[in-house]
C-alpha cells in the first residue's frame, strides 16, 4: 500500500529523513512514534504530497506521489485547517464537491452522534470539537491511505476516546491507517503495528502482538525504553 525506499528529506543542514525505507500494508492501523523532531511530520507531508525528497521512492499503490495518489489519501494536519468563519455544512459542501469518495450521510451521522449542528460555524465550537469536526471530514472519506498527525493533540480523555472508537469504526477496511502520536498509552489498543523513527531513520517496525509476545511490555514502555537512549 505505501513504499518508501532510501528516502532522504532535508530542511537546510538538518537532515529530517534519512535513507528512509518503508513498507505498509492494507487493513492495518499503524502507530507513528517518534520524539520532536524525528521526521514524523515530514514523512507524513510526503505521503500526503505537500513536501518533496531529495532523493529514494515514494509510492502509495504502486502510484509515485501525485495527483493520482492525492484522491486516493485521506489527510489530517497537525494543525486545525478550517477558516473560524466557515459553517460545518459549509465545509460538508465543499468536501463532497472535491472528493468522490466524500459520503456525505456518514459526515452527517457522525456529526448527529457527537451533538455538532452543521448550521454551527467552527468559531463557536470548543477545540476539541474543532478537533473532531476535522476528523469527521477526513474520516468519512472511502480513502486507500488515512494519514493522520497528532489527531489527538490538544483534547481531553473523553474526545480521545471518541477520536479513537472514531478511526477504528470508519475506516476502510481495505485501507491503511497511519497515526502520528506521542499519546501512545491511548492509542495503543486499536494499533495493528508501530513504526519507531529517530533523528530521520527506522528504528522499529513490528506488530503490536509481536512487541507483547517478544518483548513482553507494552509499547509505550518499549518506547519509552529505546528513546531513552
Amino acid at each position: 500500500m505505501i513504499q518508501c525506499k532510501n528516502v532522504m528529506k532535508k530542511y537546510g543542514d538538518k537532515q529530517a529523513l534519512n535513507d528512509f525505507s518503508l513498507e505498509l500494508e492494507k487493513g492495518r492501523i499503524i502507530g507513528l512514534l517518534g520524539s520532536n523532531g524525528s521526521g514524523k511530520t515530514t514523512l507524513i507531508k510526503i505521503l500526503a504530497g505537500l513536501l518533496t525528497t531529495e532523493a529514494g521512492i515514494v509510492k502509495i499503490v504502486e502510484k509515485a506521489i501525485g495527483v493520482e495518489t492525492k484522491r486516493i489519501v485521506s489527510y489530517l494536519p497537525e494543525r486545525p485547517c478550517f477558516s473560524s468563519s466557515f459553517r460545518i455544512r459549509d465545509i460538508i459542501n465543499s468536501y463532497e464537491s472535491f472528493y468522490e469518495d466524500f459520503d456525505r450521510k456518514v459526515a452527517h451521522q457522525m456529526l448527529q452522534s457527537l451533538q455538532i449542528d452543521e448550521k454551527s460555524k467552527i468559531s463557536s465550537l470548543s477545540k476539541g470539537n474543532r478537533e473532531k469536526v476535522q476528523l469527521v471530514m477526513v474520516m468519512s472519506r472511502r480513502a486507500k491511505v488515512y494519514l493522520l498527525d497528532e489527531p489527538m493533540g490538544g483534547v481531553d480523555p473523553a474526545a480521545r476516546d471518541f477520536i479513537l472508537k472514531t478511526i477504528l469504526n470508519n475506516y476502510n477496511e481495505e485501507a491503511c491507517v497511519l497515526i502520528s502520536t506521542h499519546l501512545i498509552s491511548d492509542v495503543e489498543k486499536i494499533l495493528d503495528e508501530v513504526i519507531f523513527i529517530k533523528n530521520g531513520e527506522l528504528v522499529l517496525h513490528k506488530s503490536v502482538d509481536e512487541i507483547r509476545e517478544t518483548e513482553k511490555k507494552s509499547v509505550d514502555t518499549l518506547f519509552r525504553e529505546v528513546f531513552a537512549c
